[in-house]
């Protein structure tokens, strides 16, 4: 990773050059296409992903306002996700998702900076709520 790149994650929100794209990260297509419908009925912008992988690909992890992924997911996890963003300094949000997570999974994803971490099924005013507040961080 180049030097801008590590500046673009570092420093985009102190300069307050984020847009309010929420991206949303999950394996069942469904659950994607439900979440993004969600999101844009709160008159936000949703890009949705089938993996960690092909959201790192398309660079929006230096540019979304706020991430929402699932944990278990083939290849990347959705904790391995986290790690890699932080160790790129990318300060994006993360509400994490899931329906197999236990407690070990959560006190690591809230240690290392997560926003929330949300059991399926989940309210989704909650989820709308927890958006708006990663937001406004």
């Amino acid at each position: 990773m180049s030097v801008t790149d590590q500046t673009t994650c570092s420093s985009r929100r102190a300069r307050g050059q984020t847009s309010k794209l929420i991206a949303i990260i999950d394996d069942d297509e469904s659950i994607c296409d439900s979440l993004g419908d969600l999101i844009e009925s709160a008159g936000l912008a949703a890009r949705c992903f089938g993996s960690a992988e092909e959201f790192l690909e398309s660079g929006l992890h230096r540019r979304a306002a706020c991430l929402i992924t699932d944990i278990l997911m083939p290849k990347m996890s959705g904790l391995e996700l986290q790690t890699r963003l932080k160790d790129e300094e990318c300060d994006i949000p993360i509400i994490f998702i899931t329906a197999h997570g236990d407690a070990r999974m959560r006190i690591q994803a809230m240690r290392e900076g997560a926003v929330e971490f949300l059991a399926k099924p989940f309210d989704h005013q909650l989820l709308l709520k927890t958006v708006r507040a990663a937001l406004d961080m």
